[in-house]
Formats: structure tokens, C-alpha cells, sequence
């Protein structure tokens, strides 16, 4: 496995205790230790294997950097804005979240806005406890025959929509990845951003805040919907420009915002908070016992399922480890890691490009994962640290690979049988019988049908005391032939075997 044993695991937000009992039945050690300082937090992740976060903990670059040991890191929640993943992939930690573990409640939450938003239910709860009974001043509107457009298609948008559509909604919205016909079947019709600003009575953002979605909606956008439109946004602080909502709620163009979250929080600009035509909650999206207690038991379950080596779910920046939990897939990406070992191994070098191919319509889609084996297997062999499935792409793109279809001096061509990796060609000679790709092996190329290269190789062992436990060797090409050894234990010198072969060499897999 690219992840090695895990067994320490510090809980530093407030999470339903269902996660720290499923974690200690599945044998791991939980420390629980809640509204840390960054100093502290500091201190007590040097010894952890796996961080299990909430919201409140920001784990940054110099946390990932003081976290020795760390290898996984659990965000019992939708999003990961909280956590650095790119400094996490790039020390080849595995961050995962639990992505549908809030999201009913979320959903829920955003439709509870909608309609506090069309009768006024709040301000007119405040009026009330205020002493007053002003029925004319919270005249609202039905949502029936209103059309609500939404931002983002996934997990909690869907659920909006369907609850919405019960309301009599006419729900349209805009998703770059989820497809027209798949939105249909929930009742959305997808639009272009242009043609969605117009029409719509209300607008909710439910998207990842990413560069493309920050200040999705702003000054020029506000301007180009229907005046009076109403905004939701229960997502990310910073998808809405709060600044730009601000101004359109002060000149008409915007006659209500319901915020849960804030670029912010909490949020010391008060302006917008403050404004009459404004509902706010202080980030209450999953704050229900319900998703807390799906949230704890989902990732506290796919941890103990990733010690155990059963199973992968909710990876963020892992999608080629995985697959090397299925067992079907297994074999090939330690096929595909030896392979890369063994390439390393002929060319010494690890810049310049590499062809990965399959055959066969079984690993017709499997290039998303055995690319990464390949070039982990590539950089194990050029002793870099740390590298596994998670970051072996973005360190081989640092050190100058380039993993595109472009030919290679060198070529090797594997399978699997039954479930052990095995070598069928190297560099165009076929091998008469296919050689397992495990324990230690003496690869060297000879003139062909040469009897005593075979035995030089045998005084050699005899000399080091070490055993000779397999022998097979390639068709002919250009006169010479490959042979790989099986060895008990690895030579420490090759010089001798130098002037029989034209090259030489051994890798461990």
C-alpha cells in the first residue's frame, strides 16, 4: 500500500463522540483535543498519522510541514476550504471529507431561507418581541409560479431544487459538470449564466469556492438580474461579493440576502450583516445533530476502513489510490510500479517523457490510475521521498517527466497472472517464459546463446553466498538477450559481471 500503518488519530474540533468510538472499536488511538491554538495544534500533529477536522481548524501549510508523521487528513464535511490540499498532495497526504454528510441539512437550511426570505419571517419575529404588531410593513409574496435558479447542481442543490419544486418553484439552473439530461431528471432546466440572471425571483449558490466562482455574483451580474431579486447563499463566504450585494440591496436592484456564510467570520463589517432586508446565521449549515452525527460516523468509518485496507471513500486529491484498494485493480498498479522501478532502473534518469499504454477493454479506463503507479514506481527508483499515489504526478512534473503518448528509448511490457505482476517484453525482446515482478532481481543484457555469461553469474553468487532461486531469459534482438535472475539477497558489487555483459543491473519490487 502507498499509506503505511495507521494508528494515531487527533481530533482537534468538537465532533458527535459516535467518531472517536468507532475509531477506537476499529483499533486506532484518538486523541480528542478541541479549540487548540495554532501553537498547540502545532505541537500535537507531529505525532499523529491522521488529523480528523471539523471547520474551526485551519490546517495550512506550516501544519502540514510540522506533521512528521501525518499521512491522512479527515474534513468530517462538505468542503475542504479549511484545509491546504495542495501542500497536503504534494507531501503525498491523503485528504478525504464526507461529502453527502451534511448536505440534507444544508438543503434544508437554504429552503428555510427561501421562504424566510418571501414572508419576512424573521424581521417579523423581531417586531414582535419588540413590542409591536405591524402587519402591513411584512407583506411578502407565494413562491408558487416563482422561478428559483441555482448555482451548482450537486448533492445539495439537487435536494433544494426537489423541495422547492414542491412549493410549486419552476427551478432552473447551471452546473459546468453535471450534464442537461441528468439535471432534467430532478426537474432543472440547465441555462447559460447569462440567460439565468434575468429570469430568475430567487438565486442560491451551492458550488465549491474555487477562482471561477469567487464573486460569482457582483456588480455586473447584479445588474443584469430581474430587479427585486432575492439571494441565498449557505455555500461559501466570497461566492456572493458581499460588497456588490451590499449595493445592490442600498439601490433596489437586490430586495433581500439570506447568508449562513461569510468571506469573513465571523464578519466585522457589520454594514451588510446589519441591513433590515438581510437574514444571517453564523455558519449553521450543518449544525444539526443529524449531519454531525453523519459526518462523525462517515469519516470515522472510511478512516477505519482505510487502516484495514478494505476500502476508499471520499477522497479529495487520491482518486489513483482508490483503485488500489479493488482487488481487481491490485495487481495492476503494483504491476505498473515495478514497471517504473524497472524503467528507472535501465535509464537512470527520471526527466524527459514517458508512453504509458494499456490493452484490452478491461483497462480501457485504467490510465487514471496505473499513469501515477507508473511514475511512482519511476520516482521510488530515484530515491525521492515520500512519494506515493497521491503526489506521484505533481513530483514527477517538478522533476521534469513528462507523462504524455511520446516514444521512450526504453519499453516494457507487463501483465497480471492470477494476481502476481509479471514482465512479457523488454525493449522489443520477448521473454520465453513471463517473469514475476517481486523480491530481488539481476537483470543484464549478453550476446546470445552464450553459455558462459550464465556461468559467471553463478561463480559470482557462489562467491557472495547468495542463492540463484530463479533463471529466465528473452528471444534473441540484434544478437543478444536478456536474462533475469531471482536472487535471495541483493550483490553488492556488479564489476565483475561488467566484462561479460553488455549491461547490468538489479532492482528490489
Amino acid at each position: 500500500m502507498a499509506l503505511a500503518k495507521l494508528s494515531n488519530v487527533l481530533i482537534s474540533d468538537s465532533l458527535d463522540p459516535c467518531c472517536r468510538e468507532i475509531l477506537q472499536a476499529g483499533g486506532l488511538q484518538v486523541l480528542e483535543k478541541p479549540n487548540l491554538s495554532k501553537e498547540e495544534l502545532l505541537t500535537q500533529v507531529k505525532d499523529c498519522d491522521v488529523l480528523i477536522v471539523r471547520s474551526a481548524t485551519k490546517v495550512t501549510t506550516d501544519i502540514i510541514h510540522a506533521a512528521e508523521r501525518l499521512q491522512v487528513i479527515g474534513r468530517a464535511g462538505t468542503g475542504v476550504d479549511n484545509v491546504d490540499v495542495e501542500a497536503a498532495t504534494r507531501k503525498g497526504i491523503l485528504v478525504m471529507n464526507t461529502p453527502a454528510g451534511n448536505s440534507l441539512s444544508a438543503a434544508e437550511l437554504t429552503c428555510g431561507m427561501i421562504m424566510s426570505l418571501a414572508r419576512q419571517i424573521p424581521q417579523a419575529a423581531a417586531s414582535m418581541k419588540g413590542g409591536k404588531w405591524d402587519r402591513k410593513k411584512f407583506m411578502g409574496m407565494e413562491l408558487q409560479g416563482k422561478i428559483l435558479g441555482i448555482l451548482g447542481l450537486g448533492r445539495i442543490g439537487r435536494e433544494v431544487a426537489t423541495r422547492m419544486q414542491s412549493f410549486g418553484m419552476k427551478t432552473i439552473g447551471y452546473d459546468p459538470i453535471i450534464l442537461p439530461e441528468e439535471s432534467a431528471t430532478f426537474g432543472v432546466q440547465q441555462l447559460p449564466l447569462e440567460q439565468i440572471w434575468p429570469l430568475c425571483d430567487f438565486i442560491t449558490v451551492h458550488t465549491p469556492l474555487l477562482p471561477s466562482t469567487t464573486g460569482l455574483l457582483n456588480d455586473s451580474t447584479f445588474a443584469k438580474c430581474r430587479r427585486g431579486v432575492q439571494v441565498v447563499n449557505c455555500a461559501r463566504g466570497g461566492i456572493v461579493d458581499e460588497g456588490a450585494l451590499l449595493r445592490a440591496l442600498q439601490s433596489g436592484q437586490c430586495a433581500g440576502a439570506a447568508l449562513d456564510v461569510f468571506t469573513q467570520e465571523p464578519p466585522r463589517d457589520r454594514d451588510l450583516v446589519n441591513h433590515p432586508n438581510v437574514i444571517c446565521c453564523p455558519h449553521l449549515g450543518a449544525s444539526t445533530r443529524e449531519a454531525q452525527r453523519r459526518c462523525g460516523k462517515e469519516i470515522a468509518l472510511q478512516i477505519v476502513d482505510l487502516s484495514k485496507g478494505k476500502a476508499l471513500a471520499g477522497t479529495v486529491n487520491g482518486q489513483a489510490l482508490s483503485s488500489a484498494f479493488a482487488p481487481q485493480t491490485k495487481p495492476w498498479i503494483t504491476l505498473a510500479k515495478a514497471l517504473g522501478l524497472l524503467l528507472h532502473t535501465m535509464v537512470k534518469q527520471v526527466n524527459g517523457s514517458i508512453q504509458v499504454s494499456t490493452l484490452g477493454e478491461p483497462l480501457q479506463n485504467a490510465g487514471n490510475y496505473l499513469t501515477p503507479a507508473v511514475v511512482t514506481g519511476l520516482l521510488a527508483g530515484a530515491e525521492q521521498k515520500d512519494v506515493n499515489l497521491v503526489n506521484g504526478l505533481l513530483l514527477a512534473q517538478e522533476a521534469g517527466l513528462k507523462v504524455a503518448l511520446l516514444g521512450s528509448p526504453c519499453r516494457a511490457v507487463g501483465s497480471v497472472q492470477g494476481s502476481t505482476p509479471v514482465l512479457q517484453e523488454l525493449n522489443g525482446a520477448t521473454f520465453k517464459q513471463l517473469v514475476p515482478l517481486a523480491g530481488t532481481l539481476l537483470i543484464y543484457r549478453a550476446k546470445a546463446s552464450n553459455p558462459s555469461t550464465l556461468s559467471a553469474v553463478i561463480e559470482l553468487l557462489g562467491k557472495a553466498g547468495v542463492q540463484l532461486q530463479s533463471y529466465q531469459s528473452s528471444s534473441a534482438m540484434g544478437g543478444e538477450e536478456w536474462s533475469i535472475v531471482g536472487l535471495s539477497s541483493a550483490l553488492q558489487n556488479l564489476s565483475e559481471l561488467k566484462q561479460h555483459v553488455t549491461e547490468a543491473f538489479q532492482l528490489t519490487v
